[in-house]
């Protein structure tokens, strides 16, 4: 086989992804296997691939490669998010660049352009996920809005709806006037701005006084329909049973008195206006008040809005105020910081608004899902710990779930009017149901099918996908079917924090709810990935990479190790391109050391060296070390830990030391022995590698032997663990001290690699012997001898409390340049020696400072005393 020296990703990747499609190693069936599942959180059907993508799904990757290799029957769910606010967003301005207004469509012609985006676009995320190697099982891809999950969707609501845990309210919600659309109280961010508080007067009727209030929206005063004063207040205790005049419009409204009002806060006056704020809301209940909504669906004004109708609030916000100035109505303005709710998606400010919505009550359903992650059996586990308390802050103060959303891409709420009455309505899974219901419910049997109409609302997008484990299954539809027998509760669910309370807390809710079990075992959150500078990558910003361009420049191994590199458990990722230059960088030395093997000649009659034997006993042990460390931290899903023990055990020891112990010499044959253990262990590191670098393992693979598609990486079955022998590992680690020191001599003292030399040891703690042939080979040793004495006219360097001494003739050194070095160095030990001594003999410092810390200054202390010792013992045999 005529193998390249330099690995080239490019004709690689496209490669082996074919194969393995071609083979259908992704796709799993129900069998005798222990299943291992995962969903994917499926992305908006909106979107690209961008580095938070890359860095969830290479961890999925990685575990779903990793249980394969294991022998598990592995399955990886792919699909997309419907995402109703995006996609009708996209759609719409689509259609504006065309000339045509969704509101002249019919519900059917706009759906049938939001299906035609879909079809077109919303692929497109699954097909990037390819070519970073995921091995999702595309045969089970799934859409939100799936014939079957749309049905699960409706199901549910209609379940739910019969329990009592759903109902129509009116009630104030979170308006989103870009999206024209509710949100739940999740969906807000609050920021703090720089505004305004404009302090207005308002006429007393009847009177030449005057009460102030201070608003920081002043538009609203056109929705006023009441001044609220505390009953206790003496100021204002004269104005009981009073009205006043809403300025500009003229409008009378009562003073009401309420224990609500603040005394002590600003002018003790409160402007209430029951359409546009949460709190005058009750108020307004308490004291039977008009509520005037002065809003259209996007925020400019309507009617009640007077000559400001048709104006975007913020432009009516500063033109109502320069009125009321120029009226007498305006006292002053003071600078002020208030949070401002602001929509998720579309960043625009929230209006609180009064609305007929379809709201799910919470309080007993997150009841075992709080159980589940807090409990003492701990069902669900959430990885890093820390997120534990934001689950219980959320879930101990849940509110009602507005399920209903004003948009029409999603599943549409299969309620069903029949009259013009409030509760005139009837809950089915579609209209033939909702036909007999009603005709029952309004005792009209003459009633038909063109007399009903369905509610125009779509449900909340998070109302599909907390279904999303179970629905992909065909569970709610079928609960008794074998695939959600088999594959439920799936193992390990990876998604980003901010979508704990969205999603994660939700699907727990759901699977208690429909299944009485938890839907996952384990929730691994990953960080936020952020610049250098720690900012969040956005585009608006520029600091986020082309993740397709970063696979084209260091390949999809390459990124995906960088990722992980830089992403320790839950904590935000600070992405450094760099990083994929050092992944890049493992897999060239993996395809070079296994390039080196292919240009050995092999022996089958050549006696195996005593320094190939022990070396590989060691490296056998050392793998069996790493093993269990990177198996500990898979358990704790530290994936950067795994890769990072994973990288010091190739790029270092067996690229670093083993092949370089076993390396033939020039133009020399190697044994069979040695070759068939270098390649049988390079097959075991390739295994543990695969799961993070599965397109260059596959490669090396497939090029070591001829293999059938029974025999390919992907489905090789993982190494097992064994004990390791821990003395040998730490023979080793001496003896490669040993090596350094005679390699630091040769290229201080410029002696060339090719010229022997001899190494005498004066040990003066019992080493192991094992590792003698291996020091002669790698520092090309002529004679290995020990000595009890100290040797004269020779360099020296110590181990531990070993001294170890290299003779060197006179004409291989100059002298008094080698002394005069020595001196320097004993000066600057001797210097630090006494800084450290110092700082042992301040009693303060002693009895203050950590044991930890008073125990490294003595080990310094003593490494330098045995350093002083050496060099001067070098400068006797000098002089």
């Amino acid at each position: 086989m005529n193998i390249p020296s330099k690995y080239n990703a490019k004709e690689v990747e496209g490669k082996w992804y074919d194969y393995w499609m071609k083979h259908n190693y992704f796709h799993s069936e129900v069998d005798d296997r222990e299943p291992y599942t995962i969903v994917i959180p499926p992305p908006n059907v909106t979107g690209i691939l961008h580095m938070g993508h890359m860095l969830n799904n290479t961890i999925q990757d990685v575990l779903i490669r990793r249980a394969r290799l294991q022998g598990k029957n592995a399955c990886w769910v792919p699909g997309t998010d419907h995402a109703s606010i995006a996609t009708e967003a996209k759609v719409v301005a689509k259609l504006k660049e065309q000339g045509i207004d969704k509101k002249d469509l019919t519900r059917e012609e706009f759906l049938k352009h939001a299906w035609e985006w879909k079809n077109e676009y919303g692929g497109i995320i699954l097909e990037q996920l390819k070519k970073m190697g995921a091995s999702c099982d595309w045969e089970r891809t799934s859409f939100t809005m799936d014939p079957a999950l749309s049905e699960s969707v409706i199901k549910v609501f209609v379940d739910l709806y019969k329990k009592g845990y759903i109902y129509r309210g009116f009630r104030m919600v979170n308006w989103d006037p870009e999206a024209k659309t509710t949100l739940s109280d999740e969906e807000v961010i609050y920021e703090e701005r720089q505004g305004n508080l404009y302090y207005l007067q308002y006429d007393v009727v009847g009177s030449n006084e005057k009460v102030t209030i201070a608003t920081t929206r002043p538009e609203t005063i056109l929705g006023d329909t009441a001044v609220c004063i505390n009953p206790n207040d003496e100021r204002y205790s004269h104005l009981k049973g009073k009205k006043i005049i809403v300025p500009l419009c003229n409008r009378e409204i009562p003073i009401i008195e309420d224990d609500y009002v603040d005394i002590e806060f600003g002018t003790g006056c409160l402007k209430v206006t029951p359409a546009h704020d949460e709190n005058d809301k009750v108020l307004g209940e308490k004291h039977n008040l008009e509520v005037i909504d002065i809003f259209n669906d996007n925020a400019s004004l309507n009617s009640f809005g007077l000559h400001y109708e048709g104006k975007d609030r913020f432009v009516v916000r500063k033109e109502i105020a320069k009125e009321l100035e120029e009226k007498g109505y305006l006292v002053k303005i003071e600078q002020h910081t208030n949070k401002v709710g602001t929509s998720e998606r579309t960043k625009a400010v929230i209006e609180p608004r009064l609305s007929d919505q379809w709201f799910l009550k919470m309080e007993d359903l997150a009841k075992p899902a709080l159980e589940a992650v807090l409990g003492e059996d701990r069902e669900v586990k959430l990885f890093p710990k820390k997120f534990e308390n934001t689950y219980r802050h959320w879930m101990e103060n849940i509110r009602d779930w507005n399920i209903s959303r004003q948009l029409w891409w999603g599943q549409q709420i299969p309620a069903y009017y029949y009259g013009e009455g409030k509760e005139d309505f009837v809950v089915a899974e579609n209209a033939v149901k909702a036909l007999e219901l009603a005709k029952e419910k309004a005792n009209n049997p003459l009633l038909t099918e063109s007399d009903l109409r369905q509610d125009e609302d779509a449900l909340d997008t998070w109302f599909s996908s907390w279904l999303w484990p179970m629905s992909v299954f065909d569970g709610i539809r079928n609960p008794e079917n074998e695939e959600i027998k088999y594959y439920y509760p799936t193992n390990d669910l990876v998604t980003g924090p901010d979508i704990l309370f969205f999603w994660v807390a939700r699907m727990i809710v759901a699977g208690y709810e429909y299944k009485d079990q938890r839907p996952f075992e384990n929730v691994y959150l990953t960080g936020l990935v952020r610049d250098k500078q720690r900012r969040k990558m956005s585009k608006s910003l520029g600091n986020s990479p082309d993740a397709l361009k970063l696979i084209e420049n260091y390949g999809a191994d390459g990124v995906r190790v960088g990722l992980l590199l830089s992403s320790a458990a839950g904590n935000d990722l600070l992405f450094d391109e760099t990083l994929c230059q050092q992944g890049k960088k493992l897999g060239d030395k993996v395809w070079s050391a296994f390039y080196l093997t292919t240009l050995w000649e092999v022996s089958e009659t050549l006696e195996q060296p005593q320094s190939s034997k022990i070396a590989l006993d060691w490296y056998k042990a050392k793998f069996q070390k790493t093993l269990e460390k990177i198996e500990d931290h898979y358990s704790k899903y530290r994936l950067s830990d795994v890769i990072m023990a994973i990288y010091k055990l190739i790029y270092d020891d067996f690229c670093g030391w083993l092949l370089e112990i076993v390396k033939p010499g020039y133009q020399q044959p190697i044994d069979a022995i040695t070759y068939n253990e270098v390649i049988a262990l390079f097959e075991e590191n390739l295994k543990i590698l695969h799961p993070f670098m599965p397109f260059i393992t596959e490669e090396i693979w497939q090029s070591i032997a001829t293999r059938t598609p029974e025999e390919a990486l992907i489905i090789a079955k993982y190494p097992v663990s064994q004990k390791s022998k821990q003395a040998l590992i730490a023979e080793f680690d001496l003896a490669s001290e040993v090596i350094s020191g005679i390699r630091t001599i040769r290229k201080e003292k410029n002696i060339p690699f090719k010229e022997t030399i001899d190494l005498i040891i004066t040990n003066n703690e019992k080493v192991s012997e094992n590792f003698d042939k291996v020091i002669k080979k790698l520092g090309n040793i002529e004679a290995l001898s020990y000595s009890d004495d100290k040797i004269e006219g020779a360099l020296s360097f110590r181990v531990k409390s070993n001294e170890y001494f290299v003779p060197i003739s006179a004409e291989n050194i100059n002298v008094e340049e080698e002394v005069e070095k020595l001196m320097e160095e004993l000066n600057y030990t001797e210097g630090f020696l006494k800084s450290v001594q110092k700082k042992l003999a301040n009693e303060r410092f002693v009895s203050n400072a950590p044991d930890q810390v008073v125990a490294n200054e003595k080990k310094k202390e003593a490494d330098a005393l045995a350093k002083i010792e050496t060099i001067k013992n070098s400068l006797t045999s000098l002089q």
